[in-house]
C-alpha cells in the first residue's frame, strides 16, 4: 500500500463495487488518508471482509452489501450513511462486470446487466450524493472509466459501451452540477491484473502487454487509489470534467 499522500480528513465517501480490486483497494487508501468510507458491494462477504480490512489499517468504515443498479438501495445506503457519518461529500462509482466475448455471443440478459451495473448505477450514485450532502459545501464523484472508451479492442463490444457512456456522463455530470459545487472526473485505469482480471484473462497476455506500455509495466492498484484520492482533494479544487488517464501512456501513444 502506497504511503497515504492526501489529506481527506473529515470527508466522507461512498464506493460501489468496494468489494475487492480496484474499488477495495481504493477504499482502503481513501481511509488511510483520512476519510470515512462506505464500501457497497453485491457480494456480502467480500464486502464486510473489505470494510474489516479498512479498519485493520485504522479507518472507519461502514458495509453496505447490495445491488448498485438499484437505485432505491444506492439512496437507501447513502441516506443511512450520512445519518451516522455526519454527511455524504463524495461518491466513486466504481461497480462494473467485467466480461468480454465476441458480440454474436452477447445475450440480452447479460447486456442489460453490465448496462444496469456499469452504466446506470453512476446516476444512483449522483443522485445519492446530490441528496444527501452539504449544498453550501458541494462534493465530489469520481466515475470509473477505461482505455476501451477510445479503442477499438475485439470482444469488448458491452464493455466498451459502458465505458464510452461513462465518459460522456463524466462530462455532462461536470457541466450539470458544477454550478451546485459539484466537481465530477473520472479515472481511466490501464492494465491491472486484479483478481477479477485475471481471471479472464492469461497472466501470460499480462506479461506480453506491460511490453507494450510506454513505461514498460503493468498498473498496481494504488496508482488508481492515489489517482482518486487526488481528484477528491483540495489539490484538484479547481479540476472538473476530465478523464484522468492512469495507464503509464497508452491513451498517448495510440
Amino acid at each position: 500500500m502506497a504511503e497515504a499522500a492526501f489529506d481527506l480528513k473529515g470527508m466522507k465517501v461512498l464506493i460501489t463495487g468496494a468489494g475487492r480490486g480496484l474499488g477495495r483497494a481504493a477504499a482502503i487508501y481513501l481511509a488511510e488518508c483520512g476519510a470515512t468510507v462506505a464500501l457497497n458491494d453485491i457480494a456480502a462477504s467480500a464486502c464486510e471482509e473489505a470494510a474489516a480490512a479498512v479498519r485493520a489499517v485504522g479507518g472507519t468504515a461502514y458495509a453496505y452489501p447490495g445491488d448498485a443498479s438499484d437505485r432505491a438501495a444506492v439512496m437507501g445506503m447513502a441516506a443511512d450513511f450520512a445519518s451516522k457519518a455526519g454527511a455524504l461529500d463524495a461518491v466513486v462509482n466504481n461497480a462494473m462486470i467485467l466480461r468480454y466475448e465476441p458480440i454474436e455471443k452477447v445475450e440480452p440478459a447479460v447486456l442489460e446487466q453490465m448496462l444496469a451495473v456499469g452504466l446506470m448505477s453512476p446516476f444512483w450514485g449522483a443522485q445519492a450524493l446530490l441528496a444527501n450532502m452539504d449544498a453550501e459545501k458541494g462534493g465530489a464523484i469520481v466515475n470509473m472509466a477505461s482505455p476501451v472508451a477510445n479503442r477499438g479492442y475485439p470482444n469488448t463490444s458491452a464493455y466498451s459501451t459502458v465505458k464510452g457512456g461513462i465518459v460522456a456522463l463524466t462530462k455532462v455530470m461536470s457541466a450539470e452540477l458544477g454550478p451546485r459545487k459539484v466537481r465530477v472526473n473520472a479515472v481511466s485505469p490501464g492494465s491491472v491484473p486484479t483478481p477479477g482480471a485475471l481471471g479472464l484473462n492469461d497472466p501470460k497476455v499480462y506479461e506480453q502487454r506491460s511490453k507494450t506500455i510506454p513505461l514498460r509495466r503493468l498498473g498496481h492498484e494504488d496508482d488508481n487509489s492515489q489517482a482518486i484520492a487526488f481528484l477528491l482533494s483540495p489539490a484538484a479544487s479547481f479540476i472538473n470534467g476530465e478523464i484522468l488517464n492512469v495507464d503509464g501512456g497508452i491513451a498517448a501513444a495510440g
